[in-house]
């Protein structure tokens, strides 16, 4: 990772307690309690964006709000990083861009369905593979002024910003329950072959919130 300016990145995982956010068909709603749940909304409210990838836009349809009964503060942004401009105009992120600031990480120009609906575009370069490259992106966070970003989802996006060693922090929530190999991981290919390349990071916290478990942890 380069020395370029950067947000501080908070990476939230709701899983069951083998680590599984879905299962094999993909159904993930909801793996953890209501009490877990609100917590991850309070979390959000502390940040100034909560950034997804486009599977999980494409697959959950998500609003990326803070929904908490009296809550009257600030909404954070919404951060899609979607390569190929594949968020749809009929997303519920891109319905309410003109009223909480919604950007696209994208290697190419938004159509003009996305930018008149009020959706900004933050375009930088593509890796080898075409996808964007994060490295600018959260350069391009940072100059767009969200210095706090919520990291939500998914599994290659967390393990993609796992493998650059920019996470921050880490907010595990964890469901009793077993999904077995079959489900689908809540992070992915790390390309780690030995323990000695295994990424540490050390407990600040554990306590129950309902019937699930919140752990917190910082990187190393």
């Amino acid at each position: 990772m380069s020395d370029a300016p950067r947000p501080f990145l908070t990476l939230k995982l709701a899983t069951s307690l083998d680590g599984r956010i879905a299962t094999a068909t993909g159904e993930s709603r909801w793996i953890t309690g209501e009490a877990a749940r609100t917590v991850v909304h309070e979390l959000r409210a502390q940040h100034d964006a909560v950034l997804v990838g486009i599977e999980t836009a494409l697959a959950d349809n998500p609003e990326l709000t803070v929904r908490l009964r009296d809550y009257d503060g600030p909404q954070p942004a919404r951060v899609v990083v979607d390569s190929r401009g594949r968020l749809p105009v009929s997303a519920l992120m891109v319905q309410t861009a003109r009223i909480i600031p919604t950007y696209v990480l994208t290697t190419q120009p938004l159509s003009a369905e996305l930018k008149a609906a009020g959706v900004r575009e933050l375009r930088v370069g593509a890796t080898s593979r075409g996808r964007v490259d994060l490295v600018q992106g959260l350069t391009a966070l940072t100059t767009a002024g969200l210095e706090r970003v919520f990291v939500e989802g998914g599994g290659q996006i967390a393990s993609a910003l796992i493998r650059l060693g920019v996470i921050d922090r880490l907010e595990w929530f964890r469901a009793p329950i077993l999904l077995g190999a079959e489900g689908r991981p809540g992070i992915g290919d790390l390309g780690i072959s030995a323990l000695g390349e295994a990424l540490s990071f050390s407990r600040l916290a554990v306590q129950a919130v309902g019937a699930d478990l919140w752990e917190s942890y910082e990187a190393d």
